[in-house]
């Protein structure tokens, strides 16, 4: 790689750590205008929920996704990783999309996003389209585009929260 690619790789870089650090402050002071279920909203969601699809999930058990994955399955609840990278992850299948995952398994209640913010809105486009009730982005993870492809297209919103900790917490 050239030193001028090198460089305009490491602005970009750059500019998409400052617009991800600009919408987590923005989402924190309630400054995005995203509507997001409020603790009683989520404990509701995570009571009647009994699908979920964790996307971003790894087979690697130091990851954060797969810890959550364990978890959720120790929970009770029916947890599908969501992964092109992965074939299997705690033993249990796991699909290259979340359309794929529907098609094998059914529809989910619950889509739980382990991936960048900038990947999220096409995540979002998902959801909606398998009719999953809910996009839950990860802790650490805003995105206002994919919060406002999930409120549009009719799913409840969750963002910068970890399901394990809410659900522990919650219920």
């Amino acid at each position: 790689m050239s030193e001028p690619q090198a460089a305009a790789e490491s602005r970009a870089r750059r500019e998409r750590e400052a617009q991800r650090l600009r919408e987590l402050l923005d989402f924190q002071e309630g400054r995005l205008g995203l509507p997001v279920l409020d603790r009683d909203g989520e404990r509701e969601l995570l009571r009647t929920s009994r699908r979920i699809a964790v996307v971003g999930a790894s087979a690697n058990r130091q990851r954060p996704s797969n810890d959550i994955l364990r978890y959720l399955l120790r929970a009770g609840y029916d947890a599908v990783p969501v992964t092109p990278t992965e074939t299997e992850v705690e033993g249990r299948p796991a699909y290259a999309t979340l359309a794929d995952a529907v098609e094998a398994t059914g529809p989910f209640d619950i889509v739980d996003v382990f991936r960048r913010a900038e990947f999220c809105a096409d995540h979002a486009r998902e959801a909606v389209a398998v009719g999953a009730r809910c996009l839950w982005l990860q802790l650490g993870i805003v995105s206002a585009e994919a919060g406002r492809i999930a409120v549009e297209g009719g799913l409840a919103l969750v963002m910068d929260r970890c399901i394990k900790v809410e659900h522990a917490h919650l219920l």
